[in-house]
């Protein structure tokens, strides 16, 4: 009948906006542990400056940490906050193919220390990074971006914090080289 096929359809929609969300939850957490993965060559590679990429290792896989909970317990209820996220799957797919061969690339030929806070910077600004970012600092519209907020608070504005790192450590900026 004409209900049973509506009602069909609509699962099987709903299925593949499941699955599809889930897809791009996936690829943001690997986003995260790649940022993670990067930021902990750094720690290794410049003992001067081991606590502060310490500190961002942390709060990348917090991040992540907070998207695999968040996935666990909101998607299976349809309460996920897309806002979180990236709209495109090829978007994330990208950056972390790029961020592989970056890992690849500084195990094989690690970068100056200028170079690594550099690299920092237009890592945070890679589209998932800046979108998590953005979505962290909004008012919450709703409980459960609320809770995410808060849970999230002390992982914000890492740009920021690179660039007053930085210049508290005399290592010259983008700016200083134009």
């Amino acid at each position: 009948s004409k209900t049973n096929y509506l009602t069909m359809y609509k699962f099987r929609r709903q299925l593949h906006m499941d699955k599809q969300l889930s897809q791009l939850i996936d690829e943001a957490i690997k986003l995260e542990h790649n940022i993670s993965n990067i930021y902990e060559i750094f720690s290794k590679m410049f003992p001067e400056d081991s606590d502060f990429w310490s500190e961002l290792v942390c709060e990348e896989k917090n991040h992540a940490t907070l998207l695999e909970t968040a996935k666990k317990t909101l998607l299976t209820v349809d309460l996920f906050p897309s806002k979180l996220l990236l709209p495109t799957l090829g978007m994330l797919i990208d950056t972390n193919n790029k961020l592989h061969l970056l890992i690849d690339e500084y195990k094989e030929s690690p970068p100056s220390r200028e170079v690594a806070f550099y690299k920092a910077i237009d890592i945070e600004l890679y589209a998932g990074e800046i979108h998590f970012q953005h979505a962290m600092k909004h008012l919450p519209s709703d409980e459960i971006m609320d809770t995410i907020q808060q849970l999230n608070k002390d992982d914000k504005d890492h740009i920021v914090r690179i660039r007053t790192y930085m210049h508290e450590k005399s290592i010259s900026s983008y700016t200083d080289n134009l």
